[in-house]
């Protein structure tokens, strides 16, 4: 049986893929290089301004407690139902955005609970929280 035999090939390392990486390297390179440049050309003129605004105020933010005993605390401070109306419908004035927080006891009267809520809503405070006595912030 005769051997058909092939032409031999040439074994060695392919070099265009690696001319094709060398090339987008060196563009990539020479782009950044052009942006960085460009960047350091730019003329700032800052204007001095007559007047500096304070930044807005943060909005108040009082804790109602609940005790079992029925006591009310306002930022651990004892006040009555009256008192806090007005403390609360004050501070709306002065700070729209005011937020209280109602924590009480678990075996605090619903009624007073029930009775500080709608003394908070009736002052106009819109952002409420409730949680238990023990939670802080």
């Amino acid at each position: 049986m005769a051997r058909i035999r092939r032409p031999a090939e040439d074994v060695g390392i392919n070099l265009t893929p690696m001319i094709d990486v060398v090339f987008l390297l060196v563009i990539f390179f020479m782009v950044g290089a052009r942006f960085g440049e460009s960047k350091s050309d730019i003329d700032v003129n800052l204007q001095a301004s007559g007047q500096y605004n304070s930044a807005p105020r943060p909005p108040q933010e009082y804790v109602v407690e609940i005790a079992s005993n029925g006591m009310l605390m306002l930022d651990n401070q004892p006040i009555s139902l009256q008192q806090l109306d007005q403390q609360l419908r004050y501070a709306k004035q002065q700070t729209p955005e005011v937020r209280v927080a109602v924590r009480g006891e678990g075996n605090a009267s619903f009624q007073q609970v029930s009775d500080v809520l709608q003394v908070i809503r009736s002052a106009g405070v819109q952002q409420l929280g409730i949680a238990p006595r023990g939670i802080r912030r």
